[in-house]
């Protein structure tokens, strides 16, 4: 579903990502683990299409995004849903007009027919009947319920998500992270997580890759990343094995 090749990314002459090569299968979900300043983000943000690397190539399916335009990479995108760190929800729209914002924008349906999309997409995220509250009316994880119910209402074959557990305590860290993974089984969707939490990493992932100073410097499936002898992984998963 993705491949990255030979991907190197320069801000300037600083470089955020080294020459990486990543496939990511159609179906799985893909753990993308490394400190503050790693370079996973801007990994991320490659993937997207938000920006362009300085070389390779970037492939989502058959469609080579690296030198698309603007318009080109908003096709492509409609292929992609993105669940923000921090939700990224419209505070002057109610619940139901933030999830349906991507089907208005981008599809001529029907308003009956939208409305019926979000409802749809607000329960499988275990959230009904909240299309006329505010996002200052939500808890944390709800509002992340709303920012997914938001990113699945196109029926993507790609979800991202960047730092899912961000700002939330353990017990709605659980609950996100068995949201995507029943969000994965359902959809048959392929999922993209970018976080600094090995433990939530473990407990969603088919596969974890590790960046480090902007290099690729670890993938492998869960059980046996855990068993790689390198100081830098062994550091991050300290704790937990």
């Amino acid at each position: 579903m993705i491949r990255i090749k030979n991907v190197s990314k320069y801000f300037g002459k600083k470089a955020a990502l080294k020459n990486v090569n990543l496939e990511i299968a159609d179906g799985e979900t893909l753990a993308i683990i490394g400190g503050s300043g790693s370079g996973k983000s801007t990994l991320l943000r490659l993937m997207i299409g938000l920006i362009k690397p300085t070389e390779g190539e970037i492939w989502i399916d058959d469609d080579e995004i690296s030198q698309m335009d603007e318009d080109e990479i908003t096709s492509i995108r409609l292929k992609m849903g993105m669940v923000f760190q921090y939700s990224a929800l419209f505070d002057s729209m109610s619940v139901g007009d933030n999830v349906a914002f991507g089907l208005v924008e981008h599809t001529d349906f029907s308003k009956e027919k939208i409305r019926e999309i979000v409802r749809e997409k607000l329960k499988q995220v275990g959230l009904e009947g909240v299309e006329n509250l505010m996002p200052n009316e939500l808890s944390g994880g709800m509002k992340k319920r709303v920012s997914l119910a938001r990113a699945i209402a196109f029926g993507p074959e790609i979800i991202f998500y960047d730092e899912p557990s961000s700002g939330l305590d353990p017990v709605t860290t659980n609950k996100i992270d068995e949201l995507i993974i029943s969000t994965q089984r359902a959809l048959k969707v392929t999922s993209v997580v970018v976080t600094h939490d090995m433990i939530s990493a473990c407990r969603i992932a088919n596969r974890i890759a590790m960046v480090y100073n902007g290099e690729l410097i670890a993938i492998d499936t869960v059980e046996n990343f855990k068993k790689i002898e390198d100081v830098r992984v062994k550091e991050f998963l300290r704790g937990i094995v």
